[in-house]
């Protein structure tokens, strides 16, 4: 029983075997050769970017222009013209001694001193010749009392610091301008008759007892003193007490 049994296992083995051998040899046999490449494509490399930069058209571009420099060499002509303009004249002589002005002058020059150590501006009114010849004060309006156009411009409403002025200017040393014509004078302070570029370090000194270091960098933009100063004509009148140019 038990034979027929392991004869039976033994065929059905022997069946699935052979059946499994049909199964295979009914596929073809492939060779590696015939075998399809199933690689999917690569992408496309695109083109390296090309080290030659493109033309420029030198059109399309805007021209900056380069800055001006900040300070202008003068064009050849203007350095010829400046050669060729006229020296000025010499400064006027600066005088200090005061026993060199006529006896007319010392005078008067004596008494605006006197009337300014007062105090009182009205003082001055006297000294100032009403009339036609009337001493010519700034800013004065027609009709205008001088003392009162004198107060208009102080610092303080009683004219106390023009006092203070005249006796500044009155320190300093004098020129006589316009000599041998009608409008001669004797004139304070002599930086009047004399470019500021000019001026010794003494003279700076005396300058400053007069305005501040502000006022004195304005002036020389424009090359010359332009603050209060007085004029007493040969014949002793007080001509002006002026300021500016």
């Amino acid at each position: 029983m038990m034979i027929s049994s392991r004869v039976r296992l033994l065929r059905l083995t022997s069946a699935l075997t052979l059946m499994l051998a049909s199964t295979v040899t009914a596929f073809p046999a492939f060779a590696l050769s015939d075998i399809k490449d199933i690689t999917p494509p690569a992408a496309e490399l695109s083109e390296p970017p090309s080290s030659e930069e493109p033309d420029v058209i030198e059109d399309s571009i805007p021209v900056i222009p380069d800055p001006d420099p900040l300070i202008r060499s003068p064009e050849p002509e203007q350095v010829e013209d400046a050669e060729r303009v006229e020296p000025a004249g010499p400064p006027a002589e600066v005088i200090y001694d005061i026993e060199k002005a006529p006896e007319s002058v010392r005078r008067m020059r004596e008494l605006i001193i006197e009337a300014a150590k007062t105090g009182d501006i009205s003082k001055l009114k006297p000294l100032m010749n009403p009339g036609p010849d009337q001493t010519v004060v700034p800013l004065q309006a027609p009709d205008q009392d001088p003392i009162e156009a004198l107060k208009a411009i102080s610092g303080d409403s009683d004219g106390v610091e023009i006092l203070a002025i005249l006796l500044d200017i009155f320190s300093t040393g004098f020129v006589q301008l316009d000599k041998g014509t009608a409008d001669e004078a004797y004139v304070w302070p002599y930086f009047v008759g004399k470019s500021l570029g000019l001026l010794t370090p003494q003279e700076k000194v005396e300058l400053l007892r007069i305005v501040t270091a502000g006022d004195v960098a304005e002036m020389q933009e424009y090359g010359n003193y332009n603050f209060f100063r007085v004029g007493i004509t040969p014949d002793g009148r007080w001509k002006f007490l002026s300021v500016g140019d």
